[in-house]
């Protein structure tokens, strides 16, 4: 989040936004595409869905409004693109699926690739149709720009992209935990600060104390979410919604539909690890004697949780978005309802083609 935040009070985010606009000028919707990627690009460092609705925001959201850009849609692809935070590897909720199912973390975390791109492209088409169906609510496109420009443009989106890909491949090569990287990428983002010529002590401390504000509100939903938890594990109707689905003895095709229901209703009422860790013990026997392979069912239920980032009354990416857009809950939910939509058809999609989850971990593990 601080990381984030220096990016925002510095010339480099508004340098990644000119970067990517020559390229993104032909696609219908135009820079809310850029919403799509740069969560996609900084979920593969934060594993958290918070974390990246809240970077990527604090980036985008003023670079969107100052260009003229549809609020609602802005909000909206921001809240849904947000949540890939969870489903691309590394992620929090698939470490703690895999432990629960005494599965391969690294084949969850494989399992994951493909699903995470295929709801990106999701989110894209519907970004494309919306622009095409309300030509007026998108500004209009720059004027056209020679190639050799376009390079000269994109060359802004090194610092940024050297950043991220730093922070990840320290990750990924067991350098430096998920804390020591974020600690990494802030020195990194004052680094860049510093030699673009816009590290101020204003800007040090503005993004200090910002960054401060962002991360006691997250705590405080946690806490919030928590504790609503809690109350709900106590009243037993977690449990008794998964015994409940157990007694129909439903087929495979059925018993998908049916936990979809139950995962989407647990996730107005409870956070995404409780609906994971609740569940498991009648859930996951009921999912080897349909036959679904249980690291598919790891991503399966890990989109489940993606829903319910953005399902009110505990939606974590709703109160951040409410926090930064200064808009009411209502209209930020009602800006997220499409991509909440749009996570059921990929939901879909997996179940009748389990191969996008299950061919990377297969190519890498081969029985």
């Amino acid at each position: 989040i601080w990381m984030g935040e220096i990016l925002f009070r510095t010339r480099l985010s508004e340098e990644m936004f000119k970067g990517l606009a020559p390229w993104l000028q032909w696609l219908p919707g135009r820079l809310l595409h850029a919403n799509v990627v740069g969560c996609g690009i900084f979920a593969a460092v934060s594993g958290s869905s918070a974390a990246t609705c809240a970077t990527i925001g604090k980036i985008a959201l003023p670079e969107l409004e100052k260009r003229g850009y549809n609020q609602s849609m802005a909000i909206g692809s921001l809240a849904g693109s947000g949540t890939l935070g969870l489903l691309i590897p590394p992620s929090i909720p698939m470490v703690v699926y895999a432990v629960t199912a005494n599965v391969s973390v690294l084949q969850v975390f494989l399992a994951g690739f493909l699903p995470g791109l295929l709801v990106m492209a999701l989110y894209s088409g519907y970004i494309i149709v919306w622009s095409l169906l309300n030509p007026g609510k998108t500004p209009p496109r720059d004027p056209p720009m020679p190639f050799r420009e376009k390079l000269r443009q994109s060359s802004r989106l090194a610092p940024c992209l050297l950043l991220i890909f730093g922070v990840f491949l320290s990750l990924i090569l067991g350098i430096a935990t998920a804390t020591e990287c974020a600690a990494w990428g802030v020195a990194g983002a004052l680094a860049l600060a510093w030699w673009s010529g816009t590290l101020s002590w204003a800007t040090f401390t503005q993004s200090l104390m910002s960054a401060t504000r962002l991360s006691c509100m997250i705590m405080l939903i946690v806490a919030s979410a928590a504790f609503t938890t809690a109350a709900m594990a106590y009243t037993g109707i977690p449990v008794a919604l998964a015994e409940w689905v157990q007694g129909f003895n439903l087929t495979p095709g059925k018993l998908a539909l049916a936990l979809t229901v139950m995962y989407i209703i647990l996730g107005c009422l409870v956070d995404g690890i409780s609906m994971i860790v609740l569940t498991a013990v009648i859930v996951l026997p009921m999912i080897k004697q349909a036959g679904f392979d249980l690291v598919w069912f790891g991503v399966y239920l890990v989109i489940h949780v993606e829903m319910a980032q953005i399902t009110p009354p505990v939606g974590f990416n709703l109160f951040v978005l409410q926090n930064m857009s200064g808009r009411d809950t209502l209209t930020v939910a009602k800006a997220a309802l499409p991509f909440f939509l749009l996570l059921n058809v990929a939901v879909i999609i997996i179940t009748i083609y389990p191969e996008i989850a299950l061919v990377l971990p297969r190519l890498v593990f081969p029985e």
